[in-house]
């Protein structure tokens, strides 16, 4: 009886000591609740993303500190956002475009809302569950899903996804639950679903998922519903066994199932009833694991084990009160710590200057944070070098290593004759090697990279050199000797955009109104790619026309991706007299502060297509003083129809249709605003030339001028009031 008292008093003792910690844990994180910048970044881009809702108590678009104020549905661990549960709060709108941020982020609940449009491509990278059911989703599940190995329940039931699964679950050996029922899922399911050594429960009812089940045949479930799809061929037995199975309303084949392949044993006998199926752990699902109170000893502790608790609850009050000193130590540092006034920019009378008076900690890609997309892995290791120095090791660089002496050859010693070009890092050389093979070689200025940087040098090259799109200039390969440091590229036989639309000659009429819009999706589409499939991020940093290079059908490639991670990171010193937008095709907040995100990559992209559609160039000094800067003198203008069709580059002699003119210049307008957080991501700006092209092509079909347009290689349309057909409205975005 004694020891029972004993025990119980060591227990109750221990509990105390557990709470008081817990409690005292929490008073420190209130002492020091400064939120990271990046998840306090990230909270502020979801609030206005979700439009601001008031039912979001606590939350900002900007400023705030989420763990010291409590934000509704947001909880913290020291400084750090773990977990966001905002469900079934009637929330409209989208899931924005910084969810990267949050580092740190366990659980996002966005459950039971009304939110839309596409899952961003790049979501918290430690989630352990993530849960967007209910709600109005389009589009499909991001491949970023690959790198978050620690996720165990993944919920995108009921919304109104398309497309197939992607085959994004090698590295999941944690996931337990994957619910993506309701929606309309298409195509095979993906091999790598046979990894998930741990999933017990897969709901894939009423999609349109197609193929066998035979990637599921080993898996652990306990409840496997795949009923309302297009699913064909046999059930594999081992499906049979499972506890929870529906299946109905596929067109699974009757009779027994086809022999195994020869020289195989046939499968063992299953039986129907769960004890027929071995599970991973050794037992059936159904047997209980022996609980603790069965391995105890039966004949009570002995009293060395009672001195053992005594010391543990000894030890524990130590702890305890040595916690409590320290959190008040901290406290009154703390308090007596300077305050340092609050930096804002010098006030300018300028709106976007005013809008830019307080930046916000913006998420930026260094030379360092390039690394490649997520199929690819590039091993960075770091040796313990002389003097204690540590030197990095880059594994492996998938482009060839080329000597100084074979790209000497290729380009006639660099003669005159083969340039192609020159940028800020240095000269392009045309490249003819022996086996006829044409390329395009960089060589890289030595007073724009330090011979000392070669690591830094090798690593972007290993970075380069595993982007791989359709709408990216592959880096092929590249040389790193003798104090030289060269890059070799695909070469692009049609020049640049820059060159075909302001140096008139006959290249210059192959750029119809359908070419550029096609020009316009494509690099869309490679910066879709670099911002959103890369992880983590890349960012362009130097987008203009000069850098989107046409092949030989007006393709667009870009050019120069990764190259930021070579520029010398040098401060730019700005007048405040300087106007926003004068610097061509650089953001307000790069021209203002320095600060260069992706945001600012989008509104480049969007003078690009300002240029797309007027012909004319970012800045021209040759110009009036009020059409001098291209983005000040047009964006008044984009949402004015008859001023509209004036702005248009002459050279398409009135060749295109004003609703699609006009679907153009809204998603110009969207892109070069002043403000980065309402300018739209990538992925969507891509969406939105993608119904642009799909409505002008209906259109097209429709006219009765087809075989003129055709045999031009352009639209049907002569001038902008010919156009006939489609709708009224415009949905951009």
């Amino acid at each position: 009886m004694g020891l029972k008292l004993a025990l119980a008093s060591y227990r109750v003792l221990l509990t105390e000591v557990v709470v008081i910690a817990a409690v005292m844990f929490r008073f420190c994180a209130v002492i020091d609740a400064t939120t990271d910048p990046n998840d306090v970044q990230g909270l502020q881009v979801l609030y206005t993303s979700l439009n601001s809702p008031s039912q979001l108590t606590g939350w900002k678009s900007t400023g705030g500190d989420p763990c010291g104020e409590s934000w509704k549905g947001v909880t913290c661990q020291g400084s750090s956002v773990v977990s966001i549960q905002i469900s079934g709060l009637r929330l409209n709108g989208t899931m924005g475009y910084l969810l990267s941020n949050f580092a740190s982020l366990k659980t996002l609940d966005l459950s039971d809302n009304n939110i839309h449009d596409a899952i961003p491509f790049q979501l918290p990278p430690n989630l352990t569950s993530l849960n967007i059911g209910s709600n109005n989703l389009s589009g499909g599940l991001p491949y970023s899903i690959l790198n978050m190995g620690s996720l165990n329940y993944l919920n995108a039931s009921r919304n109104a996804m398309s497309q197939s699964v992607g085959d994004m679950f090698a590295n999941h050996s944690a996931l337990a639950t994957i619910d993506i029922s309701f929606n309309n899922f298409s195509g095979d399911l993906p091999p790598s679903l046979a990894s998930l050594t741990n999933l017990s429960t897969l709901l894939l009812q009423n999609n349109q998922l197609t193929g066998s089940l035979n990637a599921l045949a080993d898996l652990p479930l306990e409840k496997l519903n795949v009923a309302n799809n297009k699913f064909t061929g046999w059930i594999p037995p081992k499906l049979l066994s499972i506890p929870n199975f529906v299946y109905n309303g596929n067109a699974f084949s009757n009779g027994p199932a086809p022999p195994p392949p020869p020289y195989t044993p046939p499968p063992p006998g299953q039986s129907h009833n769960n004890g027929g199926r071995n599970h991973p752990s050794g037992r059936s699902p159904g047997t209980n694991v022996p609980s603790n109170s069965q391995n105890e000893n039966k004949n009570g502790l002995s009293t060395g084990a009672i001195v053992g608790i005594v010391l543990g609850s000894l030890f524990a009050v130590a702890l305890f009160l040595l916690l409590l000193v320290f959190c008040l130590r901290r406290g009154k540092k703390k308090e007596s710590a300077v305050r340092l006034p609050r930096m804002s920019l010098p006030v300018s009378n300028d709106k976007a200057t005013m809008e830019m008076q307080e930046i916000r900690p913006q998420l930026t890609a260094t030379v360092s944070d390039l690394k490649p997309p997520p199929a690819e892995a590039v091993t960075v290791e770091r040796l313990q070098g002389k003097n204690g120095s540590v030197k990095k090791v880059i594994s492996p660089i998938t482009a060839t290593s080329y000597t100084v002496a074979a790209l000497q050859t290729a380009t006639n010693s660099f003669s005159q004759d083969n340039l192609i070009g020159e940028g800020s890092l240095g000269r392009v050389y045309r490249a003819e090697f022996a086996n006829g093979k044409v390329m395009a070689i960089k060589k890289i200025d030595n007073a724009a990279l330090s011979l000392q940087d070669e690591d830094n040098f090798l690593e972007a090259v290993s970075n380069m050199s595993h982007l791989r799109h359709p709408n990216i200039v592959a880096l092929v390969g590249y040389c790193a000797e003798h104090g030289q440091r060269l890059l070799v590229h695909d070469y692009i036989a049609n020049g640049s955009l820059h060159d075909i639309l302001h140096f008139a000659d006959e290249r210059s009429r192959m750029l119809t109104w359908n070419a550029r819009v096609r020009v316009a999706l494509g690099t869309a589409r490679a910066l879709e790619y670099l911002h959103e499939v890369c992880l983590p991020s890349v960012i362009h940093r130097n987008l203009k026309s000069a850098n989107i290079l046409l092949d030989e059908e007006l393709n667009p490639h870009l050019s120069d991706c990764g190259l930021a991670a070579l520029t010398p990171n040098l401060e730019r010193q700005v007048s405040s007299t300087q106007m926003v937008g004068s610097f061509g095709y650089s953001a307000p907040e790069f021209t203002l502060s320095g600060i260069y995100t992706v945001k600012s990559d989008v509104y480049s992209f969007g003078v690009v297509m300002l240029e797309l559609l007027t012909g004319r160039k970012p800045l021209d000094s040759s110009r009036a003083r009020s059409e001098q800067s291209l983005v000040r003198w047009a964006t008044p203008q984009l949402h004015d129809i008859d001023a509209l069709s004036k702005m248009v580059d002459p050279a398409l002699n009135g060749m295109y249709p004003a609703k699609s003119l006009s679907r153009f210049a809204d998603i110009i307008a969207l892109c070069v605003q002043p403000e980065p957080e309402f300018r739209p991501p990538m992925s969507e700006v891509v969406q939105a030339l993608v119904r642009l092209m799909q409505r002008a092509s209906i259109v097209t079909r429709r006219s009765s001028e087809d075989a003129t347009a055709a045999a031009a290689g352009g639209f049907s349309f002569k001038t902008p009031e010919h156009e006939a057909g489609g709708d009224g409205g415009s949905d951009m975005l």
